[in-house]
This record gives C-alpha cells, structure tokens and sequence, in this order.
C-alpha cells in the first residue's frame, strides 16, 4: 500500500468514528427533540414514531406553566450574572498569578485547580448551612454565587496561558506611558486576551446553565432554576414526559444557538489558548 493510500484510509477511519461518536452524542438529543411534539400516552405506550403523531400540547403547557417560565428566566438571570462575576474575578487572578513573581503562586494556582476537583456533594451542605444563616437561601443572589464558586476556578485555569501570552513588551511599554496596574490590565490586557475571555464566557455559562444539585438544594420557590423546575415534571403518580421533553428542547435552544453564533470565536480562542499556552 502507498503512502497516499494509507493517508486515505486513516482519514476514512477517523471519520468513520468521528461520525459514530457524533451520532452518539446527537442520539438522545434528536430524541427528546422528537418527543417534545408527542403526547404523553403515546410515548408511554412505545409506539414508534410517526408523522400523524406530532402535535404542539406539550409545548403549550409548558409556556403557559407560569412557574417554568419563571424558572427559565432564572436560569438566565443566574448564568449572566454568575458568568460576569466569574469571568471578572477570574481574570483578576488569573492576571495576578500570570504576571506576578511571588511565593506561594504555584501553590495558590493548584489550590484553585484543587477547589475545582472537588465534588458539589462535599460542598452543598456548608453553603446551604451558610447561606441559610445570612438570608442568601432561595435567592438570586444566593444561586449566582454558588455557581460562581465551582465557575472561578475554571475561568483562572483557561485564562492563566492567555495571561501568560502576552509579551512583556505591552507591559514595559504601557508602564513607561505612566498606566497604573489597573489602566494596564484594562485597556492592554483584556483586549488581547479577549478571544480567551469569549471561551472562558461561554464555558461559564454553560456550566450555570446546567446545573442541578446546587439549585436543587440552595433554592425552594423564589429562585429556582430550569433544571429542578423540569425534573419536578415527574413525580408522584404523574409522568409527563412530553412536557419534560419539551422544556428540555426549550432550554436547549439558547445555549445551542449562542454556541453557535460564538463557534468562530470558541475555535480561535481555544487554538490560541492550546497553542500560546
């Protein structure tokens, strides 16, 4: 076999598997997609998909559940909050630990890494013990800093090779221009580090938006978020699985979208992050 044709046929195979692996991941979305437009009875029964069984009750109910759509703008309201919070915090410290000499930096940068490899479970307790003791339980505010607790690491993590990027030279330069730290890290720094704070953003947002076990514990009524108001479509004697499909595909649609609209920016944040890194 040649050399060319070997190429070939590993790049046949690695597409192969790609679009395996791609089918697999799209599989149970393609499928809640679908079930989103039958009726409960029919997705109960196992009949197999068919034109005549669509309809739109599902998604009816579900924009005329007042208390899911208020868990939808939560869930909103949290992500951009929790992602301006962590991504503004995050890139503090990840400049700081970055551009900094100090004792103690690596320590303080694994420390973070350590914080972020911990399980939510080990974590839930104290924050509702804590925050139920300050008023914070049930609250927006509560919900977005408890997001932005498991975020920050995250956000120091990718944005410390962006930081670190960066010639000294911008520095040296802006510093004998008279910039204090402050001028410097904001108007040098965040501009070229802008296509890693896109990623950082939008990973931070994601990570928000899909979170269950903190909401599900620090919130009750006022604060909750679209991943405890959906699995609360199921319970007791009721199984409404269309709805709960549904509102999935709702919630999906967002952040689908956005990742989307973003793509161009994620790929060249990240290949710059990999490779300046």
């Amino acid at each position: 076999m040649t050399l060319a044709n070997r190429r070939k046929t590993i790049s046949a195979a690695v597409m192969f598997f790609a679009l395996a692996l791609l089918l697999v991941e799209l599989y149970p979305i393609i499928i809640t997609l679908l079930n989103g437009f039958r009726r409960d009875i029919v997705i109960l029964s196992g009949q197999k998909f068919s034109a005549n069984q669509f309809t739109l009750d599902s998604y009816m109910l579900v924009f005329k559940n007042k208390q899911m759509m208020k868990a939808m703008g939560n869930s909103i309201l949290v992500g951009l909050l929790s992602t301006a919070l962590s991504v503004g915090v995050g890139a503090m410290a990840a400049y700081g630990i970055s551009r900094f000499k100090f004792r103690g930096r690596n320590a303080l940068a694994y420390s973070f890494l350590v914080f972020r490899m911990l399980p939510q479970m080990s974590l839930v307790v104290a924050l509702y013990l804590m925050f139920r003791s300050i008023g914070l339980r049930d609250t927006i505010a509560g919900i977005t800093l408890a997001h932005s607790s498991f975020n920050v690491p995250y956000v120091i993590w990718m944005l410390i090779p962006f930081f670190t990027a960066v010639d000294k030279s911008y520095e040296e330069a802006a510093m004998v221009d008279g910039c204090t730290r402050w001028t410097l890290f904001r108007l040098v720094f965040l501009p070229l580090v802008a296509p890693g704070l896109v990623v950082a953003a939008v990973f931070a947002f994601i990570n928000s938006w899909n979170e269950f076990l903190y909401a599900l514990i620090l919130t009750g009524v006022k604060a909750r978020t679209a991943p405890v108001a959906i699995s609360s479509l199921i319970g007791g004697d009721t199984l409404t699985w269309g709805q709960m499909c549904a509102a999935s595909t709702v919630m999906l649609t967002p952040v689908f979208v956005f990742t989307l609209a973003m793509q161009r920016f994620l790929i060249r944040g990240v290949a710059a992050g990999g490779v300046k890194g």
